[in-house]
């Protein structure tokens, strides 16, 4: 398409009170572009129905309306086209109210000249196709965001009823089969359905966490504590465990209770879940101190550690410190992060390979 053609397409409406000034706004510049003029507001409206233009000039100084009061009136109906305002030198106050009220792209100051319009078309014009676009890319993010909705719920519930099924059937068939290589291959089946239930569970709580606003209330972390273990400890995913519990908290406390659950579970998870193999059950230590300022959290455990080069990556989404972990998806750590850093606060990580994991946490209490 040649450079004349693709500005004829560029349409373009005037509004001003003087028919001598859209004649000759008319005259120079018909040729290169499509221009439509209106004398009046409603005249200017009509025009906009029809034909939706790109581009919208109008004088400042007219009898029955300005044009800053034209321009806040269209942009409430019609957003797209961009607004440049003409004024004479002297409408200072005219140009801070158009800026601030109207929303114009920009002025141009009488007498006009011709290239300045025309730098000022196709400047506005190149700004018109941006917002365009843009929009046109908010809109694909919208639908995207929806059909993620969709997945997540699908991964929450049509994806974990089977896999709870199946769970429970692999339980009972070791219990009703007698051959000890049926019952190996039930085994191997349960754990790779068990590490699809992990993974199922970590998907939608990160999917909650980025997405979630926070909602404060005050919590009680003994009970959230408790209730956690309890889960964990009857889940058959989680090898047993001792868990040695101690809080003060004599101060209440207030965050986000969902994204306090989150933080906690995966990291007693991990504690219970990475002991070492001569260990009969896991030792895991939890230690609470709330303060009016902040909540100190410790999670120690005397599990198989974390090699010291991988101590900066753990939070790293995918990342498993241990090779040998066939257990985890290498995204809890990565949750516990998010969500900390949600409700501002830190986290601190010390380990030796062979000798356990500590994670000292910070958390803000908005009390």
């Amino acid at each position: 398409m040649s450079s004349t053609l693709q500005k004829k397409n560029i349409r373009i409406l005037y509004l001003d009170d003087e028919e001598n000034n859209l004649g000759s706004f008319k005259a120079a510049f018909r040729r290169e572009y499509d221009i439509y003029t209106a004398s009046t507001s409603e005249e200017a409206f009509s025009v906009l129905k029809k034909v939706k233009p790109h581009i919208i000039f109008s004088d400042q100084r007219m009898p029955v309306t300005t044009g800053v009061e034209f321009f806040n009136a269209v942009r409430q109906i019609f957003p797209d086209p961009v607004r440049i305002l003409i004024t004479g030198y002297t409408d200072i106050n005219d140009i801070i109210q158009a800026i601030n009220k109207g929303h114009i792209y920009r002025y141009i100051t009488k007498p006009w000249n011709e290239h300045e319009i025309r730098v000022a078309i196709e400047n506005a014009f190149d700004l018109y196709n941006t917002r365009r676009s843009l929009d046109n890319k908010i809109e694909e993010l919208e639908k995207t965001n929806h059909e993620l909705n969709r997945f997540i719920y699908s991964a929450s519930h049509d994806l974990r009823a089977p896999v709870a099924s199946s769970l429970g059937l692999m339980r009972v068939a070791r219990y009703e089969v007698k051959d000890e290589t049926a019952i190996s291959y039930f085994d191997k089946i349960e754990g790779t359905l068990q590490r699809l239930d992990v993974l199922i569970h970590n998907i939608v709580d990160y999917y909650k966490n980025s997405r979630q606003d926070s909602e404060l209330e005050q919590v009680d972390l003994k009970v959230s504590v408790e209730e956690i273990i309890s889960t964990l400890q009857s889940s058959n995913e989680e090898p047993q465990a001792h868990v040695e519990f101690t809080i003060k908290d004599e101060v209440k406390f207030v965050s986000d209770a969902f994204r306090i659950r989150i933080i906690l579970s995966h990291l007693i998870s991990n504690a219970i879940k990475f002991k070492k193999p001569e260990q009969e059950k896991a030792k895991v230590y939890i230690d609470i101190k709330t303060g009016l300022e902040a909540v100190h959290i410790k999670v120690k455990d005397e599990g198989v550690g974390i090699l010291e080069k991988h101590l900066k990556k753990v939070f790293q989404m995918f990342f498993k410190g241990q090779e040998h972990d066939v257990t985890g998806s290498g995204i809890g750590l990565y949750i516990v992060k998010e969500a900390l850093d949600k409700l501002g606060g830190t986290i601190k990580v010390s380990s030796k390979e062979g000798s356990g994991t500590e994670f000292v946490l910070q958390i803000p209490n908005r009390i």
